[in-house]
């Protein structure tokens, strides 16, 4: 093997207490690897005391670096023929910053490396790293949760339903569900069956706030069966007029669902929990989206506009993307300029506001009283109707519960749902007795 330091090797004649600030150097830009026993023209002379090295490298990793790197780090013995060298791979640090304890966070003590060099960062970079140590971290992954005892049958039917199987054993370790300490953590909270978490959506009769017509809480449940309850509730809500004087005939919505779903996912996953859930406000002119917490921090309102995206909540994220219900292409906020413009953005210190206006053909269509509903183009009997809102309210019912509150036979109910079934309009998922309805139209 050929030696040759570079950015992402260094040589070492021999081990010297200065290997400390090598590996803290490694840690803060994208790893690297120590050879001891090389020389820095790449000459192999090998290493003594080969114990007593490791002892002391081992010393300097548990002993001397702080945060510990210990995950990070690990050594290898190479023999190059009757030569020992010993190599210390060291992967790029998880944390925004690493130090020498006995300088701490000083120029002196925080390192980087820049090309073959080991170089003093510094105080802007130590500044704006340590920063991030605390505005980065992800609160709902580190906060302890109120409830000692959580479950997740829920979550692990979705997980079933995307044909993942979540291990009993390790499933709450892998999807960051505890913190540091092995405690539930708030993001545990919102994945679990029973929580004091919800999406909140409340219906205005006017153009403000004055007046409420309706207040509906989706949660206190798992997030991901919330989200999508709220999500067929604004299926319900997206009125559509039909023009049948043109072939093919021109359906027009209230609103762009794809839009308005984009900005309900990115309020969830970008929300600031720690301050209280999102809002879904729904005027007679437009609908706004309300999360908290405003940009996360080093995020500025070009970037965000573009799509380039820095998630408040990684962990949360990644779930939502085992789900399918976001990408990592960044095209969600975009989606939306493209649509409404940037003008659908109101973004502030403390939250960020989406607002997406109704379309205005369909509002006067509505307001001189044309028949726009759920109904229009699926050719539904009112019952049928009827079925479908409390489906959205509660995808759980069965044909008895429908029943009593229609007021109508069980065996009615069954032949309704069956039409809607065969329509298009709903599916069953999972099993007869332990499954949900799912209102697709």
């Amino acid at each position: 093997m050929n030696y040759q330091e570079s950015n992402v090797i260094e040589l070492k004649e021999k081990f010297t207490s200065s290997i400390c600030k090598e590996i803290v150097s490694f840690l803060n830009a994208d790893g690297g690897t120590i050879y001891i026993g090389v020389k820095d023209d790449g000459t192999i002379i090998g290493t003594t005391n080969i114990d007593e090295t490791c002892r002391s490298v081992a010393d300097i990793i548990t002993q001397q670096i702080e945060p510990n790197p210990q995950e990070l780090i690990r050594n290898e013995l190479i023999f190059e023929g009757d030569k020992t060298i010993i190599a210390i791979y060291i992967k790029k640090g998880t944390d925004s910053l690493y130090c020498q304890k006995k300088y701490g966070y000083s120029s002196t003590g925080c390192s980087i490396r820049v090309g073959s060099s080991c170089r003093e960062m510094t105080q802007d970079q130590i500044k704006n790293r340590y920063e991030k140590k605390f505005f980065n971290s992800d609160l709902l992954i580190s906060s302890k949760s109120n409830y000692p005892n959580l479950s997740f049958k829920t979550l692990k039917v979705y997980y079933a339903e995307r044909g993942f199987h979540l291990d009993d054993n390790s499933f709450e370790t892998n999807l960051s569900l505890k913190n540091e300490k092995g405690e539930y953590n708030k993001m545990a909270e919102l994945f679990s069956d029973k929580n004091d978490s919800s999406l909140i959506f409340v219906k205005f009769k006017g153009e403000d706030k004055a007046s409420i017509s309706q207040r509906s809480d989706y949660g206190n449940q798992c997030i991901l069966f919330a989200y999508e309850q709220l999500k067929n509730r604004l299926v319900s809500e997206n009125i559509c007029v039909t023009d049948t004087t043109v072939r093919p005939r021109k359906d027009t919505y209230l609103f762009d669902f794809d839009c308005v779903n984009e900005a309900i996912v990115n309020a969830i996953v970008h929300n600031d929990w720690s301050i209280t859930e999102p809002l879904v406000s729904f005027f007679s002119n437009r609908i706004e989206i309300l999360s908290h917490g405003g940009l996360p921090h080093n995020q500025t309102i070009e970037n965000f506009l573009e799509g380039i995206s820095i998630p408040r909540n990684e962990k949360l994220m990644r779930i939502f993307l085992n789900m399918g219900i976001v990408e990592h292409t960044g095209h969600g906020i975009p989606t939306i300029i493209k649509r409404y413009g940037r003008q659908a953005f109101e973004i502030k210190d403390n939250y960020i506001k989406v607002i997406i206006p109704f379309d205005g053909k369909v509002l006067e269509q509505q307001n001189v009283g044309l028949n726009v509903g759920l109904n229009v183009g699926l050719n539904l009997t009112h019952s049928e109707d009827e079925v479908i809102k409390i489906l959205l309210e509660n995808p759980n019912s069965t044909a008895e519960t429908i029943a009593n509150e229609l007021s109508l036979s069980k065996r009615t109910i069954e032949r309704i749902l069956s039409s809607l079934q065969v329509k298009g309009v709903i599916e069953r998922i999972g099993s007869k007795k332990m499954g949900r309805w799912k209102v697709i139209k």
